[in-house]
């Protein structure tokens, strides 16, 4: 998808109602993201990493190398622990990632000398392969700094980074502190139109899982510059933001397109009677010429 904002998925992980890994129901969501948004960001905090075990988490960056291939693909290596994440990174690399992201450490404070040893090790495990910081202060409990995330990309050969959380509500200092060359992704997918203006590389975008072809046609008519286009397809994601964008509600409206099943394996949200009438609304009026499955009892 040819448009001056990258549109990167923020892939949900399906499961089977006993909570087994769901490789065909990925597979086909894949297949739709490659045909729409482009660009998958795997195993990451939409995808429940944390619940995912290692073997799990290659399977899935594997089935989605073979869809979209290796430009197309960021694999999520981050870990709690450095040593965790440089494993995950090395068996990425010999699936054939050759893009890869790692969220700070987490769960324990980390100082910022820790941080860069962090992303120091899992570099020389990257072996060459693009590797991007992911900052979610909220969730992580640790917290990069602007001027912090630029040092860190001189001293470990840093690519890009993610923004999520309060990272990307100042979007406009890390843009300001990167150094030239530096792509910077907004996970704020409510938020593309001020990515767009703020000329950085794109946005990471949980929505974008179960709403892809909104996504795409909003990407386009940014770069186009149409202005219309672009606000009516705005409007649209916000829509989608009022009606739910838990885990849970994305996997939702992927079962109502028959793409993916429902099941979570972490406390992903609830989609309470309202919500699901709303996504139902949605997905009827947002899918083009898609056929949906009857919804599921509420």
């Amino acid at each position: 998808m040819p448009t001056g904002l990258d549109v990167i998925t923020a892939v949900t992980t399906p499961f089977t109602d006993s909570g087994e890994l769901d490789l065909p129901a990925a597979r086909r969501l894949f297949a739709l993201l490659t045909a729409t948004t482009g660009g998958m960001f795997v195993a990451g905090t939409t995808g429940e990493f944390p619940a995912l075990e290692d073997g799990e988490r290659l399977a899935l960056v594997e089935a989605a190398l073979a869809e979209a291939g290796p430009d197309h693909v960021i694999a999520h290596v981050g870990a709690p622990d450095a040593r965790h994440a440089r494993r995950l990174a090395a068996s990425a690399v010999a699936a054939g990632a050759r893009r890869l992201a790692a969220i700070t450490p987490y769960y324990l404070p980390a100082e910022p000398s820790e941080v860069t040893a962090h992303y120091r090790e899992i570099a020389a495990a990257a072996d060459g392969a693009e590797l991007y910081a992911y900052l979610f202060p909220e969730r992580t409990g640790v917290g990069v700094t602007p001027v912090q995330l630029a040092s860190l990309a001189a001293e470990c050969g840093l690519t890009g980074a993610k923004l999520s959380g309060g990272a990307g509500a100042a979007l406009g200092e890390y843009a300001a502190a990167a150094p030239t060359g530096f792509r910077l992704y907004t996970g704020r997918d409510d938020e593309m139109p001020r990515a767009a203006a703020t000329g950085i590389a794109g946005v990471v975008s949980g929505l974008s899982s179960a709403f892809p072809e909104l996504f795409a046609r909003l990407a386009r008519a940014l770069a186009a510059g149409q202005a219309a286009e672009a606000a009516d397809a705005q409007a649209a994601v916000l829509r989608i933001y009022a009606a739910g964008c838990t885990t849970a509600h994305l996997k939702y409206a992927l079962s109502l397109r028959g793409v993916t099943g429902r099941a979570a394996r972490m406390t992903a949200g609830t989609v309470d009677e309202r919500s699901a009438a709303a996504i139902a609304d949605l997905v009827a009026e947002l899918v083009p010429a898609q056929a949906t499955t009857a919804p599921p009892a509420r």
